[in-house]
C-alpha cells in the first residue's frame, strides 16, 4: 500500500527512498531563485557608503564667488583700474568715458545648515567682498548676505536672498561633538579652483592637529587634519563622514606646493559653538534673553546662562534641555529663536527637561536698546548714546568708536568716579565698546562690589571746537 501525502510522497528505486515534492512548489522555487539571481546580477556595486553620503550632502553645498568694487584710496587698485580702462578704451578705438567693474575676488565653498537658507563658510572667503553670489548643486544662482563672523574660529554665517515661491532649502546635518574615529574615511566636497562640485576621499590624520612652537602656519588649535585634497577654492566646504554628517569645515592647506596630504578643517565642536554664538535671540531678534543653546544636534541644552537676565530670572539653568516653546516641540535653535521672538508681548513659556523630570518656565525678554541701557544704569548710574552723525563728526572720529555719556545719576558709581556727560567711553575693562551690546556683555557677568575700569575720551573744547581728546581712567564699583 502507498500511503499519500498533501505535501510531498515518497517514491523508491533502486537507490532507496527520496523525497519528491510536487512539481509546482519546485517551479515557484525554481523562479525565486531566478530573481534572486537577477537581482545579485543589476545590483550596483559602484554604490557603495562614500557614493551615498556624498549624493545625501551634495544638495547642501554651495559654490560661492565673490566679488568687490575697486578702491580709489588703495594705490594698486587704482593702477589696475587704469589698467583696465586703457584696455577697454584701446579696444574700442572710439575714446569712449570708461566703466567702472568690480574686481573679482576669490572663490570659495559653503555649507546650507538651514532651511531658511543660511550658509556658513571660511571668514578669510567673504571677508572683503561687496557682493557675495552662491550657486547651488542643480545650477540655481543667489545673491547672499553677510551676517556675522567670528575671526577665532575663520567663520562666517551668510543668508541666501531667497525669490518668491523658493522652496525650503536642503540643510545638511551636523555630527556630534567629538564623535570622530582616527583613521575614519573622510570626504570633503567643494569648489577648488572654482570647477565646482568637488569630491574627494581620505582619512582623518589627526582629530586635534596643533602648532608646534614657532610654526606660524597654524594659528588655530585643535584642527582636523586630513589626507583628502583640499585646494583652493575649497575653503569653506564641509568635511563630511560615511554617514553624510559633517565633521569639520575645509580651511587649509600646510603650504604651496608643499605638504601633499596635509589638509585642515575646523573641527564640528568649534562649528557648533560659532553657530551658539550667532543664533542668539539677541541678534536675531533684538530681544535681551541672556542664555546660549547648543546649535546641534538635537536635544537642545542650555550652556550658559547670565547673571540677572531674563532667562536666569525665568528659572533657566545649565544642562537642561529645552523642548517645547509655548507647547509648540522644538528641534533646532533656529526655529527655537522664531518661536520664542513670536510670542505676545515678548513672553515665552519654555518646557524644560532635567533628570528625566519635565517643567515649565516663563520668560519675559525685554528689548535690546532697553534692556541695555537699563543694565548700564543699574550696575554704574551711567546713560550712553552710540557715537554717529554729527557728533562723531565734532569729535573728529568714526562712528562707532565709543559711547557718548549722556547723563549720570546722582550718587551713582560714575557720578563718584567723576564721569561727566560728553566724555566717550571707550572700553571696559579692557573691551572695546563700539555699541550697547559690548557694553553690556562686558558688564552682565559683573557683581556688585566688583571693580571695573573704564577707558575715556574727554574733550576739550573752546568756542565749540574740538582742542583735544584727553585719555582718562576710571576705576567704578558696580552696584
Amino acid at each position: 500500500m502507498r500511503r499519500k501525502s498533501q505535501s510531498c510522497h515518497l517514491a523508491a528505486n533502486r537507490f532507496g527512498r527520496v523525497w519528491v515534492y510536487p512539481i509546482g512548489l519546485i517551479a515557484a522555487l525554481g523562479t525565486l531563485l531566478a530573481w534572486h539571481a537577477k537581482a545579485v546580477v543589476e545590483t550596483d556595486l559602484r554604490r557603495d557608503a562614500t557614493v551615498d553620503a556624498v549624493e545625501q550632502v551634495m544638495p547642501s553645498v554651495v559654490n560661492i564667488a565673490t566679488s568687490r568694487q575697486v578702491q580709489r584710496d588703495n594705490p594698486q587698485d587704482e593702477a589696475f583700474r587704469r589698467w583696465l580702462e586703457l584696455m577697454r578704451r584701446l579696444a574700442r578705438g572710439d575714446g569712449a568715458p570708461p566703466v567702472e567693474e568690480p574686481i573679482k575676488g576669490i572663490v570659495g565653498s559653503g555649507v546650507i545648515i538651514d532651511e531658511e537658507g543660511y550658509v556658513l563658510t571660511n571668514n578669510h572667503v567673504v571677508e572683503n567682498a561687496d557682493r557675495i553670489q552662491v550657486q547651488l548643486w542643480d545650477g540655481r544662482e543667489y545673491e547672499a548676505q553677510r551676517l556675522l563672523r567670528t575671526d577665532q574660529k575663520d567663520l562666517a554665517l551668510l543668508k541666501i536672498v531667497r525669490r518668491p515661491g523658493d522652496k525650503a532649502f536642503r540643510p545638511i546635518r551636523l555630527a556630534k561633538d567629538d564623535d570622530l574615529l582616527l583613521g575614519e574615511t573622510v570626504i570633503t566636497v567643494g569648489n577648488p579652483f572654482g570647477l565646482g562640485g568637488s569630491v574627494s576621499r581620505g582619512i582623518l590624520s589627526s582629530k586635534n592637529r596643533r602648532a608646534m612652537p614657532g610654526n606660524e602656519k597654524l594659528y588655530f588649535p585643535d584642527w582636523l587634519q586630513t589626507d583628502a585634497d583640499i585646494n583652493p577654492g575649497n575653503s569653506g566646504g564641509p568635511l563630511i563622514n560615511l554617514r553624510g554628517e559633517v565633521i569639520g569645515i575645509n580651511v587649509a592647506i600646510y603650504g604651496q606646493g608643499q605638504g601633499m596630504g596635509l589638509g585642515f578643517a575646523i573641527p564640528v565642536k568649534q562649528i557648533s559653538a560659532a553657530l551658539s554664538d550667532f543664533f542668539t535671540l539677541e541678534w536675531t531678534a533684538s530681544l535681551w534673553f541672556g542664555a546660549r543653546l547648543k546649535a546641534a544636534p538635537y536635544p537642545l541644552t542650555v550652556l550658559e546662562v547670565k547673571p540677572n537676565s531674563p532667562a536666569e530670572r525665568a528659572g533657566l539653568q545649565v544642562g537642561q534641555e529645552v523642548i517645547e516653546v509655548n507647547g509648540k516641540p522644538v528641534h533646532g535653535l533656529v526655529e527655537f529663536n522664531e518661536l520664542v521672538a513670536g510670542s505676545a508681548e515678548h513672553r515665552a513659556n519654555l518646557t524644560v527637561q532635567e533628570n528625566g523630570a519635565r517643567r515649565t518656565l516663563r520668560a519675559d525678554l525685554m528689548p535690546m536698546l532697553e534692556s541695555l541701557q537699563l543694565l548700564l544704569q543699574r550696575q554704574l548710574g551711567l546713560s550712553v548714546q552710540t557715537l554717529v552723525g554729527a557728533k562723531a563728526e565734532q569729535l573728529q572720529l568714526k562712528p562707532g568708536e565709543g559711547l557718548v555719556v549722556s547723563a549720570t545719576e546722582k550718587n551713582s558709581p560714575a557720578e563718584r568716579a567723576q564721569i561727566q556727560t560728553g566724555f566717550l567711553l571707550t572700553t571696559i575693562d579692557g573691551k572695546p565698546v563700539s555699541d550697547l551690546v559690548n557694553a553690556a556683555n562686558a558688564l552682565r557677568s559683573k557683581s556688585a562690589g566688583e571693580r571695573v575700569q573704564l577707558t575715556l575720551l574727554v574733550p576739550r573744547l573752546v568756542n565749540g571746537q574740538l582742542v583735544q581728546l584727553q585719555p582718562a581712567t576710571a576705576i567704578v564699583v558696580v552696584r
